[in-house]
C-alpha cells in the first residue's frame, strides 16, 4: 500500500515534523503489523527521525550542517548554487523505515519523523509512504 502527500516549505533550511500525517496514513491502512517506509522524492531534501520535544534540536542540526557544509564553495554551485543542499541531503538520506505493530508506528517516546528542507522555500515537496504488511 502506498500513499503520497506534499509539504510546502518556507525557509531555505528547515525541519518539519510530519509524524502526525504518517501516523494517519498507517492507521487508515488497516495494517496491524509490518513496515512503514517514508521517502522524499527530491535530491535536496531528506527524511530523519529525531527528538520532537525540544525544537532547538532541529535548529542545532541545521546549524551543525551549515557549519560542516557551507554554501557557495562547491563545483556544483556553478550550475545552480545549491551544492550544499545536495550534499546535506545525501548525508542525511531520503528515507526511513519504521516497524508497525498494532497499527502503530514503533517510535520511541521522543521520536518523530521529519522532513529536512535544504533548498527552500519550495512548494510541493513530495513524500511517499509505503506500508508493507508483515
Amino acid at each position: 500500500m502506498q500513499h503520497t502527500f506534499t509539504i510546502n516549505t518556507s525557509q531555505r533550511m528547515e525541519i518539519i515534523d510530519i509524524n502526525r500525517k504518517v501516523e494517519e496514513i498507517v492507521t487508515n491502512s488497516g495494517v496491524k503489523e509490518g513496515l512503514c517506509s517514508i521517502f522524499v522524492q527530491h535530491a535536496t531534501a531528506a527524511i530523519v527521525i529525531n527528538e520532537n520535544y525540544d525544537p532547538n534540536i532541529c535548529l542545532d542540526i541545521n546549524d551543525m550542517l551549515a557549519k560542516l557544509i557551507p554554501q557557495g564553495k562547491w563545483r556544483h554551485d556553478q550550475v545552480d548554487g545549491n551544492a550544499d543542499s545536495h550534499i546535506k541531503a545525501a548525508i542525511i538520506g531520503p528515507s526511513e523505515t519504521i516497524p508497525v505493530k498494532n497499527s502503530k508506528l514503533q517510535l520511541g517516546r521522543w521520536q518523530s519523523i521529519m522532513l529536512c528542507e535544504f533548498d527552500g522555500p519550495r512548494s510541493e515537496r513530495t513524500i511517499t509512504v509505503t506500508i508493507i504488511k508483515g
